[in-house]
């Protein structure tokens, strides 16, 4: 079989290492040169290919390859679009099989989410209808962790040890001056329906009295009543209270304490802003002194203290889709296989597109306390070993010093799309 060109994109949120997923997509193709000649990455991710707005990796030198492996952010750009589904928007899946035509291109790896996931399997079976076969496989990519069939999702072990730190350094900082100053301090993070995130600041704990004092997850539905009281216990018996709350967080009647009133290009409804409500509850009830933090960007995009175990992952899956691809698989995606948590030991399986698609894995309840507040010993194993090693990035003049791709453009071939 002659070889063909390969397209890869990003998409959704990025992360501190979904740029080690491509280098280990574009590394690994590269060394393949008989079975894929060039990778085209789509700019600003699937909107790449429907806009015909291809990036050619093959003007990147090798060493600006590996360096997206510890580079934050999306190299090539991302973007929340989702594509509907194909009766309800055919068009635009024809459209993407047309630019893969255009441009010799046999091989799609789409580095994203549960929706992602479910376009890559659209498209799988869209190309095949049409005459052209496509071999699509998906590379997973979230920091909500909330994908189903891998043991865990590259992105999640750096936010989690970003999550982690942050709650054992900002909990220093409160217990120094909670005598005279604040008492209660609240970290808000991301996790719209599953709490990985926020339960992750959980392994700052060492005693009893270190923080977190209160987490609360999006699976657990929010008593007030109870949640104060756990809040003025706290800072009775430690003089201090820290609160790490997931965006997520849904009241009794299943309403999103932050809720915007907006949706995002998802669908998803629009969240932000849990943190200061939290605290205004804390303020109104008990009228304790408080700061609040929004992680927001921050905790995706801090790669200087990145998982050595998430980086070593995301390249691996980035790797491993490309050789899947190349042993004749198709509408699969690459997992994590997890073999014993102590010594941490995983491997790389697979699983059809059509079981991630569309699907989201919440915390089990074995995982959260009797209380609703806290994390189980079983979850804090299971957490533990992917927060594991340091990976840090080169550093010039003080600073991490991040690679940047050339971006060199593939000549057009078709029309502009809608016209």
């Amino acid at each position: 079989m002659a070889a063909k060109n390969a397209f890869y994109a990003q998409s959704g949120g990025v992360t501190a290492v979904i740029n080690a997923s491509a280098c280990g997509v574009i590394e690994t193709a590269r060394a393949h040169p008989e079975h894929i000649r060039t990778v085209y990455a789509g700019a600003n991710g699937i909107l790449g290919a429907l806009h015909e707005d291809l990036i050619d990796t093959a003007a990147e030198s090798a060493q600006t390859i590996a360096a997206l492996r510890h580079t934050p952010g999306g190299a090539f750009g991302s973007a929340r679009y989702k594509l509907k589904g194909l009766d309800e928007n055919r068009a635009e899946y024809e459209r993407l099989i047309e630019v893969f035509r255009a441009h010799d291109i046999g091989y799609f790896f789409y580095n994203g989410g549960g929706d992602s996931q479910d376009t890559a399997h659209k498209v799988s079976q869209l190309g095949e209808s049409m005459g052209y076969p496509i071999t699509c496989i998906g590379v997973p990519k979230t920091v909500d962790n909330d994908l189903p069939i891998t043991d865990t999702c590259p992105g999640f072990g750096s936010v989690a040890k970003y999550t982690a730190i942050a709650t054992r350094e900002a909990g220093l900082d409160v217990a120094s001056m909670a005598k005279t100053s604040t008492k209660v301090f609240i970290l808000e993070t991301m996790g719209r329906h599953a709490g990985w995130i926020a339960a992750a600041s959980a392994l700052a704990k060492d005693q009893p009295s270190d923080p977190p004092h209160v987490v609360l997850l999006p699976e657990v539905p929010l008593d007030q009543a109870r949640f104060m009281a756990q809040v003025k216990t706290s800072v009775e018996q430690f003089g201090y209270c820290v609160v790490v709350v997931s965006e997520g967080v849904k009241t009794a009647d299943g309403q999103f304490l932050a809720d915007q009133g907006s949706k995002d290009a998802f669908g998803h409804v629009q969240l932000g802003g849990v943190a200061p409500t939290v605290a205004a509850m804390i303020k109104a009830e008990l009228g304790y002194k408080y700061h609040y933090a929004i992680a927001d960007y921050l905790q995706r995009a801090a790669r200087h203290v990145a998982s050595a175990t998430d980086v070593e992952q995301a390249y691996a899956l980035g790797k491993a889709a490309v050789e899947l691809a190349l042993d004749g698989h198709n509408a699969v995606m690459p997992t994590i296989v997890r073999e014993s948590s102590a010594p941490y030991r995983w491997h790389i399986g697979q699983t059809p597109l059509e079981t991630v698609a569309n699907i989201e894995a919440k915390m089990p309840p074995a995982f959260i306390d009797e209380s609703g507040f806290f994390v189980t010993p079983a979850c804090l194993e299971y957490l533990r070993p992917l927060i594991a090693g340091e990976d840090y990035p080169p550093y010039r003049d003080g600073l991490p010093d991040y690679a940047r791709i050339r971006g060199e453009r593939v000549a057009r071939r078709l029309p502009a799309f809608g016209d």
